[in-house]
């Protein structure tokens, strides 16, 4: 059975840092791309940052780029995006996927897998 699982949300203030985690089992992570999303209240779940299988390329949301770092830890099963300078706008339930020799693309419908999301509240 593939899980995976969300950790590290919080609430932080606007400025501040997080870094989640998520941790796969049930499948061979390094044969899988990841990616991050997010959604609101009230809005869409949209892309954040993704992570090849293979050599590992990234790519980000504009939103986000520079001050997210997706990374992997095959050898742990586990995907991270680090967040900093965060600001409200941040707020979200992050959610990590998978997909099979995925790229880390944006397009949710590509993900196989999906965690239960992890909630990260950023004040002003």
């Amino acid at each position: 059975q593939v899980q995976l699982v969300e950790s590290g949300g919080g609430s932080v203030q606007a400025g501040g840092s997080l870094r989640l985690s998520c941790a796969a089992s049930g499948l061979t992570f390094s044969n899988y791309g990841a990616a991050w999303f997010r959604q609101a209240p009230g809005k869409e779940r949209e892309f954040v940052a993704g992570i090849s299988w293979s050599v590992g390329n990234t790519r980000y949301a504009a939103s986000v780029r520079g001050r997210a770092t997706i990374n992997r830890d095959n050898a742990k099963n586990t995907v991270f995006l680090q967040m900093d300078s965060l600001k409200p706008e941040d707020t979200a339930v992050y959610y990590c996927a998978a997909e099979p020799l995925g790229r880390g693309n944006s397009d949710p419908d590509r993900y196989n897998y999906w965690g239960q999301g992890t909630q990260v509240t950023v004040s002003s």
